[in-house]
C-alpha cells in the first residue's frame, strides 16, 4: 500500500512539473522579445526597439537607415538632458500641439497622420519623442544660445549694398485696380489697360467695368516688393500700369502714380538680418550640440 502512494504522488509530481513546463513555454512564446540596450547616453538606455521604430519614421522622410537613427537618438537624449540642466519642462500639452502643426503642414488630419504612422508600423510615441526632443532643443537655443548670436551693421551694410540694382532703387506710389473674380477676366483687364491715362482718372475709367475696385496702395519702395514685379515697374513711367496677373481673389494690377529714385537699404538689411542671423544661430546651435556630445558618457553595446 505504501508503495502504491508513492507511486501516485511521484505521477501526479511528474504531471505538475510537465503543465508547469508547458505554462512557462506558451508564456514565453506569447511574451513579445525583451528590448536590447544598443546604446547608453548620460545613464540612459537606447534599445532596438527604439532604433527600429526610428528607422521606421526616417524611411517615412526619405530614409536614414540604423545608424542615421541612432545617432538622430543620441542627439535627443542630449538634448532633452541639456533641456532638463536649464530648468526647461516640455508638457504633453506642447507635444499635442507640435503633433497637430505636423498633421497641417502635411494637410492631412491628426487621425489620418496617426493612421499613416500606424500602417507604417510606426508606434505613436516615437514620433511624440522626436517632438518632445525637438521642442526642448528650440527651448534650448532660444534661451541659452540665441543670446550669443549677433550680426555687425557693418557687415549688413555691405551686403545689402551689393544687392542694389537698377530695379529695387526706386520709391512708389502706387494704385491697385483688381477686377474681382477669376483669371477669366484677363481680358477686361487688358481692356481697361489700353484705355488707362493714369491715376487721376483709374476710378473713373472704373465705372465702365462691372465689379473693379480701385484702391490706394500708398508709398512702396521697390525692396518690399517680389522681384520679377520690381523688376516691371522699373520699366514703367509715371501714368503707367502694371500687365494683369491672376491672384486669389480676381486680376490685379498696379498704376504707377509717383516714382521717384531712392536707394533704401532698409528692407534689404531687414531681410539679410533675418537670413545671416538665422545662419550664424544654426551654426552656433550646431556647435553647442557638438561640445555637449563631446561632453556625454555615450557607450555602445
Amino acid at each position: 500500500m505504501r508503495g502504491e502512494a508513492i507511486e501516485r504522488m511521484m505521477t501526479m509530481v511528474r504531471n505538475f512539473g510537465a503543465l508547469f513546463l508547458g505554462l512557462v513555454m506558451a508564456v514565453s512564446l506569447a511574451a513579445p522579445a525583451l528590448a536590447a540596450v544598443k546604446v547608453t547616453v548620460n545613464g540612459t538606455p537606447i534599445t532596438d526597439v527604439q532604433i527600429a521604430q526610428r528607422v521606421k519614421l526616417l524611411a517615412l522622410e526619405g530614409g536614414g537607415g540604423t545608424k542615421g537613427a541612432t545617432e538622430q537618438l543620441i542627439n535627443e537624449v542630449i538634448q532633452v538632458d541639456e533641456a532638463k540642466r536649464v530648468g526647461i519642462v516640455i508638457s504633453e500639452s506642447q507635444i499635442d500641439g507640435a503633433f497637430l502643426t505636423v498633421a497641417r503642414n502635411l494637410k492631412m488630419s491628426e487621425a489620418n497622420l496617426k493612421k499613416v504612422l500606424t500602417q507604417q508600423g510606426v508606434n505613436m510615441q516615437t514620433l511624440r519623442d522626436r517632438l518632445k526632443a525637438s521642442l526642448a532643443w528650440q527651448a534650448v537655443v532660444g534661451q541659452v544660445v540665441n543670446q550669443n548670436v549677433q550680426v555687425s551693421d557693418s557687415e549688413l551694410d555691405a551686403k545689402a549694398a551689393g544687392k542694389v540694382n537698377a530695379a529695387n532703387s526706386f520709391d512708389y506710389i502706387l494704385k491697385e485696380v483688381l477686377f474681382i473674380g477669376g483669371g477669366g477676366r484677363s481680358g477686361q483687364a487688358n481692356s481697361y489697360r489700353a484705355a488707362f491715362k493714369g491715376c487721376d482718372s483709374a476710378v473713373q475709367l472704373s465705372t465702365k467695368y462691372t465689379d473693379v475696385a480701385v484702391t490706394d496702395v500708398g508709398r512702396r519702395h521697390a525692396t518690399q516688393l517680389p522681384d520679377a514685379l520690381a523688376k516691371e515697374l522699373a520699366g514703367i513711367n509715371v501714368g503707367g500700369i502694371t500687365k494683369p496677373r491672376v491672384v486669389s481673389n480676381g486680376v490685379s494690377m498696379l498704376a504707377v502714380c509717383s516714382k521717384s529714385e531712392a536707394r533704401d537699404l532698409t528692407f534689404i538689411k531687414d531681410t539679410i538680418r533675418q537670413e545671416a542671423g538665422n545662419d550664424q544661430l544654426k551654426n552656433a546651435a550646431d556647435k553647442y550640440l557638438k561640445d555637449l556630445r563631446a561632453k556625454a558618457r555615450i557607450s555602445y553595446n
